[in-house]
């Protein structure tokens, strides 16, 4: 037994849900290294036990952007639960997320939704419970959403890194068939601009990953998603992020936000951390 617990698991994923194990390793890095901005170990023990190399990524930047960006919608859950500690976080594209370990407050209602080979790697690691459950779907089916009115509200959606890999009309139509059955409900979700998305070339994580695993969703204004029944609340681009997630990036990343962000802000504002509700 004790060897058969030691077996590394291959991974067989489409190209896509292949980018869940960005923020993965992420996470497990930056518990490694101890420099404050995530302590994941979970994230560590998976790592370890997946059959994949992530060297490719090693000392990129791209990683500590992913921690940042985690970091900033913890924050936006955690309000959401300071608010309605009863109410019901919805991961849309939870990969190999531990959102729900961090912040679980012991009252509130998890949904984690993703793609069937996604989820079933999820599944070697994480089990439903009481409060936790896990769906097989894609975020463009309606059926989970059966699922979800049936938890008590309020609700927050979130997607990290999930929705920007599908095109403007297939976010439009998600968002939409939320919207028509949640109304009041928050969405959290991260943006990437026009010129983001045609630069993945120069990023040094999406550039070594295929093409096809590519951000597709261009969006330079958050604002303009009110013509898809959302309004707003909140938009923040990484040099905007929370001091306490600033003063824990490892250096020299703390050093550069702080004395040069002239230097990398043309770089981080078109990526957005945006809070919405659906009208």
């Amino acid at each position: 037994m004790e060897n058969i617990a030691l077996d590394k698991i291959k991974i067989q994923l489409g190209s896509v849900q292949e980018t869940l194990l960005i923020p993965l390793f992420g996470r497990a890095e930056s518990t490694r290294q101890r420099s404050g901005l995530i302590n994941d170990p979970i994230a560590v023990t998976i790592v370890n036990r997946l059959d994949y190399d992530f060297s490719k990524w090693q000392s990129a930047f791209g990683l500590v952007g992913s921690n940042i960006r985690t970091r900033m919608m913890d924050e936006e859950v955690a309000t959401f639960l300071s608010r309605y500690p009863d109410g019901t976080v919805i991961e849309i594209g939870c990969g190999l997320n531990t959102r729900y370990e961090r912040l679980d407050n012991g009252r509130a209602r998890w949904i984690e939704i993703d793609l069937p080979d996604s989820m079933k790697l999820r599944r070697q690691f994480f089990n439903n419970t009481a409060r936790r459950t896990m769906l097989s779907a894609s975020v463009m089916e309606t059926d989970w959403l059966n699922a979800v009115a049936k938890a008590r509200p309020p609700y927050c959606f979130i997607s990290e890194a999930a929705m920007i890999y599908l095109d403007n009309h297939q976010v439009q139509q998600a968002i939409e068939q939320i919207g028509q059955r949640f109304s009041g409900a928050w969405f959290i979700t991260d943006t990437a601009s026009s010129t983001m998305v045609v630069r993945q070339d120069q990023h040094d994580i999406m550039k070594n990953m295929s093409r096809e695993s590519w951000f597709r969703w261009q969006c330079d204004e958050p604002e303009s998603l009110r013509d898809w029944g959302l309004r707003l609340v909140q938009s923040r681009h990484f040099l905007q992020a929370p001091k306490a997630i600033l003063t824990s990036l490892p250096w020299p990343y703390r050093w550069v936000f702080k004395y040069l962000p002239w230097l990398i802000r043309r770089r981080l504002e078109g990526y957005k951390i945006n809070r919405f509700v659906f009208r």
